[in-house]
């Protein structure tokens, strides 16, 4: 992805990026019942490469079958690009876990700028300890053959009741994730630094006493002015 956009949206919260989005007619975009494992006080940003599960068979889903080189989960872990978001459609069930601390590990150490699941991880508290941003809906310690069979890599997915196709753009913050059309990324990230620099002169302000009216939104020309003013002293 561009760079700059990507440091653009390391700096914006999930929730102005919400607002831009819902601008343009698309009101559903948030990954549902998915939170940090850990927060870690900065951004995931990245494209998608994605991994689907579908409900497993006894037949088909025993322990022998991560002995297979090109297993699609073990193969999803290495096989994800450097600076990409791992994301798994795990059918919204977290009773059998979609990955543990060890591959998760292993996607760290490649450079995976992240890993999302609407599903659950085993070994979630040494998860959230690693250095690298992991979403889930909460702890699983069953096996993903319990219930899940990894059966498709880098396609299109539900997460958390969203549409993925691989190279959409992933945002996570300290609350959630949110899920940015490729194609609109660049203008979508423009739009969420303008929207946060005012928030922020919004809080500030309010902080101080003023009213929201007229202010948020900027409904009173005024207060366009002190923005103004605002961002030439902060520099933004």
């Amino acid at each position: 992805m561009n760079p700059a956009t990507r440091e653009k949206l390391m700096g914006v919260s999930v929730a102005t990026l919400c607002s831009a989005l819902f601008k343009r007619g698309l009101r559903n975009q948030t990954i549902q019942d998915v939170r940090p494992v850990q927060p870690k006080g900065r951004n995931m940003v990245g494209p998608a490469f994605t991994l689907r599960y579908m409900p497993a068979r006894e037949d088909r889903n025993a322990m022998n079958v991560f002995r297979n080189p090109k297993h699609p989960q073990r193969l999803a872990i290495e096989t994800c690009p450097d600076g990409a978001v791992l994301v798994m459609d795990s059918r919204k069930d977290p009773r059998a876990a979609s990955a543990g601390d060890i591959l998760i590990t292993r996607l760290m150490m490649r450079g995976g700028a992240g890993v999302v699941t609407d599903g659950g991880f085993r070994d979630a508290m040494t998860i959230g300890g690693l250095d690298i941003p992991a979403y889930h809906h909460r702890p699983s310690s069953p096996t993903n053959l319990t219930l899940h069979e990894a059966i498709d890599i880098n396609v299109p997915i539900g997460c958390g009741d969203v549409a993925v196709f691989p190279g959409d753009i992933m945002v996570g913050d300290d609350d959630s994730v949110i899920v940015i059309p490729a194609e609109i990324a660049d203008e979508i990230a423009d739009e969420a630094v303008e929207m946060t620099a005012y928030e922020d002169f919004v809080t500030e302000r309010v902080k101080q006493g003023h009213t929201i009216i007229g202010l948020y939104p900027a409904t009173d020309e005024s207060n366009l002015t002190l923005f103004a003013e605002w961002r030439k002293v902060n520099g933004r």
